[in-house]
């Protein structure tokens, strides 16, 4: 299969106040098929937040390259939608207003009718249908969220980016909206990339989930394939024999792992092809132990 996003040998680096420069990451390499869903965990400093920037163009690595696509990304794009923490709506346009300023920026010689539809197909898509008309000011923070998640469908995006987005919000609202994602992404075969802290909405949402190690200096220590079913429910994710295996693995990447993995690289590891590991029932991982999928 094709590859749909290719990131290719990246690196950021950050000047340092008294000179030289602080290494994020270099080296890195990682990539997706269409449709997709990928999760990427690590401690705070590791640079998942500057790897989904270069992702929407919004930076640029200061080595490498990143392909969606087939197309080298040089700069934002309206091909790639965003979902940041906070829902970054404008106070003044109503749930249609905002979620049709996003469509008539991409599809600009659609007329009024032709947007306000689109518009409000995304909307009826995250269940704000009788909310159209209101503001912000109007709306429930996990409202405000899902008119952000409805801004960046309505653009038919190659990509969803997403970092956070549901981080500031109670569990059930949280929980909500991750079902809410997690439906329209399997329905549509969207393609997705998400940074996450937490490690059970990684297991939930996410197919493969991109392990990070501390930075600075980080690197991908290996790419964890979920082992269970996409159409998984939440109801029965502790009723599945893949479920503690795949958890205790990432709990234990992020307790342990993730700060000793540079001195205790696995023999053969290769920046360029990090381990794939699939870890449950048929395939348990002892804590610290990396094995490559066949």
């Amino acid at each position: 299969m094709n590859k749909f996003i290719s990131i290719e040998s990246i690196a950021r680096r950050y000047p340092k106040a008294g000179g030289g420069s602080t290494t994020i990451f270099e080296n890195l390499w990682f990539s997706m098929n269409r449709g997709e869903f990928s999760a990427i965990i690590g401690h705070s400093g590791c640079g998942k937040t500057t790897v989904l920037n270069i992702l929407a163009g919004l930076e640029l690595p200061d080595d490498g390259l990143t392909v969606v696509d087939g197309h080298a990304i040089e700069g934002p794009s309206l091909d790639r939608a965003v979902i940041f923490q906070s829902h970054a709506l404008l106070p003044w346009r109503t749930v249609l207003g905002n979620v049709s300023y996003a469509v008539s920026s991409k599809w600009r010689d659609w007329s009024a009718e032709k947007v306000a539809a689109k518009a409000m197909a995304a909307i009826e898509k995250v269940g704000l249908k009788g909310s159209e008309m209101k503001k912000p000011a109007e709306l429930s923070g996990g409202m405000k969220q899902r008119v952000g998640i409805a801004r960046a469908l309505s653009i038919d995006p190659k990509i969803l980016l997403m970092d956070e987005p549901f981080s500031a919000l109670d569990a059930l609202t949280r929980g909500a909206l991750q079902d809410e994602v997690r439906r329209i992404c399997v329905e549509t075969g969207q393609t997705a990339f998400m940074i996450t802290h937490d490690v059970d909405e990684a297991i939930y949402l996410a197919d493969k989930i991109v392990l990070m190690t501390n930075g600075p200096e980080a690197m991908i220590a290996e790419i964890v394939e979920n082992p269970l079913p996409r159409d998984r429910r939440r109801v029965d994710l502790h009723r599945s024999p893949d479920y503690y295996p795949l958890r205790n693995h990432l709990i234990d990447f992020l307790v342990t792992r993730s700060k000793t993995f540079k001195d205790e690289m696995p023999e053969g590891y290769d920046k360029r092809h990090p381990p794939i590991v699939r870890p449950g029932a048929d395939n348990p991982l002892t804590p610290g132990e990396t094995r490559k999928v066949a």
